[in-house]
């Protein structure tokens, strides 16, 4: 391996990516509200989805995330651009809407569900390869927030604005469909305009090779062990603040509107408000302190929203919730780049989102039937623990925080 830092991206070539990543902020703001709050709403409120219906809608998004190591292979196979693949992934999911607004049946609804936010997420290790090549690493956090800011921006009046309109109206889901789809096809038209280079193929052809990483670098183990815990408690409890507040048996049976509000609208806002301070911080903080700061803050933002037992404890959790994502957003997407080398950086964004889909597949699926059995403020209280478990292991790793890439032997050719 050499030590030579690669070539700093053309001013052009990062000025036309933020501009693309801007737009697509844009249309995946519109697409948030699908996989956070309305398809969730929808099979609830108008198709009485059962237990399993509605794991597999709130799951749809992991799966894409577990086939990020297959995604990544597959492009690095034929040569492509990690964008233009993006982009086909994007007109995938503006069909799949499509075909759920044509045909309203159950089935087809959860299937279609499935592919369209498998669609929006398994591009996540091409897009954070990009992130890589075209951006300065001493400004990516704060560009990447800036595109955040709009895209939560985005996500909060769409929220607001589609709940208002299909309160009393959720039967004219379909048209929410169709914009959905719209939004998806105006993405893949950015996406395809970002520059970007064939990846950088190693170890083989087999699909899941970046998974050996996990054997090789002990730091990315550790860390991902981290993530897992917190990951899972965290995403058990996303789809139960729908079903808590939606669902009579709770004693709430809020409005669309008000769900929305809740759910989408408030956590955004707080996501908007301290979106930059936590990309300009991914920059220049320890990450493993930022990342056990953002743990704790999901931590207290469950137990308030599902313990409080009042409207007050859910509107602190949903602010704290929302800040905490606001960090966990940049965290989640950038924290590969500071510990690996350049070419690298898919390969182990795919396994990262690899397990992130593992927890996402089942999280939701556990949390629906452990409803059926155990108070949600009970889940919530298990899920918090997750979370300190998940602080305890990665104290020790915050030493290596400050260790940029290069620096750092996080591979294998390094530490053999």
């Amino acid at each position: 391996m050499t030590d030579a830092q690669p070539a700093a991206p053309s001013a052009e070539i990062t000025r036309l990516t933020f501009l693309s990543e801007r737009w697509r902020a844009f249309s995946y703001g519109i697409l948030e509200t699908a996989a956070t709050t309305f398809l969730l709403l929808i099979a609830v409120k108008e198709l009485n989805a059962g237990a399993t219906a509605k794991a597999l809608i709130a799951a749809g998004g992991s799966v894409g995330l577990l086939l990020g190591p297959m995604m990544v292979s597959w492009v690095q196979s034929r040569a492509l651009s990690p964008s233009i693949a993006a982009g086909r992934m994007a007109n995938l999911g503006a069909a799949a809407f499509v075909v759920m607004a044509l045909v309203p049946f159950l089935p087809v609804y959860v299937l279609g569900s499935l592919t369209a936010l498998t669609a929006s997420t398994i591009i996540i290790p091409l897009i954070t390869q990009i992130y890589q090549e075209n951006y300065k690493a001493s400004e990516r956090g704060w560009m990447l927030s800036m595109s955040f800011v709009i895209r939560i921006a985005t996500a909060a009046i769409f929220s607001e604005l589609a709940g208002r309109a299909l309160t009393g109206h959720l039967d004219k889901y379909r048209w929410l469909l169709l914009i959905f789809a719209a939004a998806f096809l105006l993405a893949g038209y950015w996406l395809r305009r970002i520059p970007s280079k064939t990846l950088h193929v190693s170890g083989g052809t087999h699909p899941f090779k970046a998974l050996r990483y996990v054997k090789t670098d002990p730091i990315f183990r550790n860390t991902l062990v981290a993530w897992m815990l917190m990951g899972f408690a965290n995403l058990m409890m996303i789809p139960l603040r729908v079903e808590y507040l939606a669902n009579p048996k709770y004693g709430y049976a809020l409005t669309t509107a008000q769900v929305a509000l809740l759910v989408g609208v408030v956590p955004n806002i707080a996501r908007l408000v301290l979106s930059p301070f936590w990309g300009w911080a991914f920059d220049r903080m320890n990450f493993f302190v930022l990342r056990v700061v953002l743990n704790i803050g999901f931590a207290l933002g469950i137990l308030s929203f599902f313990t409080g037992k009042s409207m007050m404890g859910m509107w602190i959790g949903a602010i704290i919730f929302g800040a905490s994502n606001a960090g966990g957003d940049v965290a989640w997407s950038l924290w590969v780049t500071k510990f690996t080398e350049s070419e690298r950086v898919a390969d182990y964004m795919s396994v990262h989102t690899f397990f992130t889909g593992v927890r996402g597949l089942f999280a939701p699926l556990v949390a629906f039937h452990m409803a059926n059995h155990f108070e949600l403020a009970t889940i919530g209280w298990f899920s918090a623990v997750l979370i300190g478990l998940s602080c305890l292991v990665l104290l020790p790793e915050i030493r290596f925080g400050w260790k940029a890439k290069k620096s750092a032997p996080l591979t294998e050719e390094v530490q053999d």
